[in-house]
C-alpha cells in the first residue's frame, strides 16, 4: 500500500546541498505496525513529512494506494492528507478553543461530512475510548493521556488507511505511554496500518517491524534487550 523507490531529499545550506535522506527504499503492506527509530537529526521527520503528503522528494518514486504521489496537484494532496492519512503527534495539536467532541469532528467537517452524521461518529468513537462522559470538555481539562487518545480518535475517524504517529508518547509519562502503546496494539488487530516514528527504541519495540535511519539511510532489524 505504501512504497518508497530511492528517495532522495536535499537541501541546499549556506551554499552548499545538505542529503537529508540517501537514497531510501522503503515499503508498508497493508494492515502492518511498522517504527521508524532514529535520534534527532536522523531523517526520519523528512521521511514522515514525505509519507504524510506534507512534503516531497527531490529524488525517487513514492507511491501510496497504488497512485505516484509526485504526480498529483495540491488539492488532490490535501484529500489525501484528510482522508487517507491519520497523523497523531506528540503535541496533540488539539484546538483549545474547542471541545473534544469538536476536535474529533474536524476531518469530518473538511470531508463535508453533515453536522448531524459528524456529531454522530465523533460520540462514538469517543465513548469506545472511555471518553464519553467529556465530550463537551476542552482540552486542558483533560489529562495528558487523555488528550492524545482524543488526538487518536480524530486521527482514526476517517477511517484512514495509514495511522502515521509522530513520537506519540513523548510528551506522556510511562504509564500513559504504555496505556497508548496498547491502544496502538489494538487498533492494529483490528487490521489499521500504523506507521509510528520514534526516538526510543523501547516504545520502537510495541511495533512488529522496526525500521531503524541513521544520517538518512535505512536499515531493517531486531533490536538487543538493553
Amino acid at each position: 500500500m505504501l512504497m518508497m523507490k530511492d528517495i532522495v531529499k536535499s537541501y541546499e545550506s549556506g551554499g552548499e546541498e545538505q542529503t537529508v535522506l540517501d537514497h531510501v527504499n522503503f515499503s508498508v503492506e497493508k494492515g502492518e505496525f511498522v517504527s521508524i527509530l532514529g535520534p534527532s537529526g536522523s531523517g526520519k521527520s523528512t521521511m514522515m513529512n514525505i509519507i504524510g503528503c506534507l512534503d516531497v522528494p527531490t529524488s525517487g518514486e513514492y507511491f501510496l494506494n497504488g497512485r505516484e504521489i509526485e504526480n498529483l496537484d495540491e488539492v488532490t494532496l490535501a484529500k489525501i492528507r484528510n482522508q487517507e492519512i491519520g497523523f497523531i503527534f506528540q503535541s496533540f495539536q488539539l484546538l483549545p478553543r474547542s471541545t473534544i467532541v469538536e476536535n474529533v469532528e474536524l476531518p469530518l467537517m473538511y470531508a463535508k461530512v453533515h453536522a448531524k452524521e459528524r456529531r454522530e461518529r465523533a460520540v462514538e468513537i469517543l465513548t469506545r475510548m472511555g471518553l464519553g462522559e467529556k465530550i463537551d470538555y476542552y482540552p486542558n481539562q483533560l489529562s495528558g493521556g487523555q488528550q492524545q487518545r482524543v488526538a487518536i480518535c480524530r486521527a482514526v475517524i476517517t477511517q484512514p488507511s495509514i495511522l502515521l504517529a509522530d513520537e506519540p508518547t513523548g510528551a506522556l509519562d510511562q504509564k500513559t505511554g504504555k496505556q497508548v502503546m496498547e491502544l496502538f496494539k489494538e487498533l492494529n488487530d483490528e487490521g489499521r496500518t500504523i506507521i509510528m516514528i520514534t526516538h526510543d527504541a523501547n516504545i520502537a519495540k510495541h511495533a512488529h517491524r522496526i525500521v531503524k535511519i541513521l544520517d538518512g539511510k535505512l536499515s531493517e532489524g531486531v533490536l538487543e534487550d538493553a
